[in-house]
């Protein structure tokens, strides 16, 4: 056991990183703190239309379709760790405007639409500047770990930041919430401030910053690689329709459970509470994980939240997002592990700032997408849609997948139900895959 804890957290072992992940952690409880009490707060400015809980995601998450390619070129050309002292300072200062707002009882709703499309600008340049620079705190080797960790560094803020939110909201009013939010976004400010830059990892052909990185050449790098292309094409669908439970589970919460703010609070946590298995689950990984552990991924997600639209009850519903937040996740690290490991040095930064386009910059259309089925198909409709949406763009993939290896898949049930691909490698070998026993032998 013993050994099996220090395996899952070795990454602590470095300083830079430890401080990378305490900073992480301190502000990202503070960010979904304000998210739940932002969207409790702007239901109730909006008399509980969904609508506009669709229009404020929209709105933060619509600058990563304009900008995030440019913040992977900047993380590609500049010091990533300047870049992020720069970006949280000005997360920080977005945050303090916002909580004032709220404090002194003047927000209306078209200010937290201002400052969601404020912060969501900040965010867009933040994200690949922030996942590029997990490589250069610990190096390759121990790189599909670390992201591990941040993952699940994010996910333990999920438990966290809205149980706490829901349950202050109910006990001492929603002004607070925001306030302390606005305090810990300075947790990764301090944190980057006090890094060594002479222990990062700069030596890997392709870290030193690039002067002359175009966006261009990134794009067609990736459309040079089909295993970078097929988990994004399959991200693009699963964060289309799969990945709004801000929307979802507030408009469960009020109209199918008639619940509060403490009862969404927990909805958010249960959901959370599987994301930080799941990521803890992929921190034993070494190397990069195969196409079909993300394809396997998609579709155990999908299905489990198509189910939980259906959820009879408010327990079921809570037992069922446990078990989705685990393959949602799942699936998310795999997918990111499988494209950071698989990207060159010197494109990297551009590499993700694709991914995370694709990743968070379908959140504006989804979120209106999944707001108007609300409205139009009933409070439920949002999870099931994703839900199906997920499992047949699992589905096409792996059949993409399957023509494009010549790979062969077998179900067994014995000695323990596995999925078994056989797929021909370039070198003549054949390479077993077992899923989910996810250890890959050549032979």
């Amino acid at each position: 056991m013993q050994l099996r804890l220090n395996n899952t957290f070795r990454s602590l072992r470095v300083r830079n990183y430890r401080l990378f992940a305490t900073g992480q952690l301190v502000k990202m409880i503070g960010v979904w703190m304000q998210f739940t009490a932002q969207d409790w707060l702007v239901l109730q400015l909006s008399h509980q239309r969904p609508t506009a809980l669709g229009t404020v995601t929209a709105l933060q998450f619509l600058p990563v379709l304009l900008l995030t390619l440019y913040g992977g070129k900047l993380a590609d050309r500049f010091d990533k760790r300047k870049l992020l002292i720069a970006v949280n300072a000005a997360f920080a200062v977005v945050a303090g405007v916002l909580a004032t707002l709220v404090a002194t009882g003047v927000v209306q709703l078209w200010h937290v639409f201002l400052v969601a499309f404020v912060a969501g600008t900040i965010n867009a340049i933040e994200g690949p500047v922030r996942q590029s620079f997990v490589s250069e705190l610990v190096g390759r080797e121990l790189l599909p770990n670390a992201l591990a960790l941040s993952a699940a560094t994010f996910n333990s803020a999920r438990v966290i930041g809205p149980a706490v939110a829901g349950a202050a909201i109910d006990w001492i009013g929603i002004g607070p919430v925001f306030v302390a939010n606005a305090v810990m976004c300075v947790g990764p400010l301090i944190s980057a401030i006090r890094m060594r830059p002479s222990e990062l990892y700069r030596n890997e052909p392709g870290h030193v910053a690039s002067r002359d990185a175009r966006i261009i050449d990134g794009l067609r790098y990736t459309r040079r690689r089909p295993d970078l292309v097929i988990p994004m094409v399959l991200m693009l669908v699963v964060g289309l329709f799969g990945f709004n439970f801000p929307v979802t589970l507030a408009v469960t919460a009020t109209k199918v459970f008639h619940s509060g703010a403490q009862s969404f609070g927990l909805l958010s946590t249960a959901l959370a509470i599987g994301a930080l298995a799941g990521a803890l689950a992929g921190s034993g990984r070494r190397g990069r994980p195969s196409i079909y552990i993300v394809l396997m991924g998609a579709l155990l997600f999908g299905s489990l939240e198509m189910l939980a639209g259906f959820a009879p009850s408010y327990l079921a519903e809570i037992g069922l997002l446990i078990p989705t937040g685990f393959f949602m996740i799942y699936f998310a690290q795999a997918t990111n592990q499988r494209i950071q490991l698989g990207a060159d040095a010197e494109f990297r930064g551009r590499v993700i700032g694709l991914y995370m386009l694709i990743f968070l910059g379908t959140t504006p259309f989804g979120s209106m997408l999944i707001g108007w089925a609300d409205e139009r198909f009933g409070p439920r409709s949002g999870l099931w849609i994703g839900g199906i949406a997920s499992v047949l763009a699992g589905l096409v993939m792996t059949v993409v997948q399957v023509r494009r290896s010549d790979a062969e898949i077998g179900v067994h049930m014995r000695p323990r139900p596995h999925v078994h691909v056989r797929e021909p490698a370039a070198d003549g070998r054949v390479i077993d895959f077992r899923v989910p026993a996810i250890r890959p032998a050549a032979r």
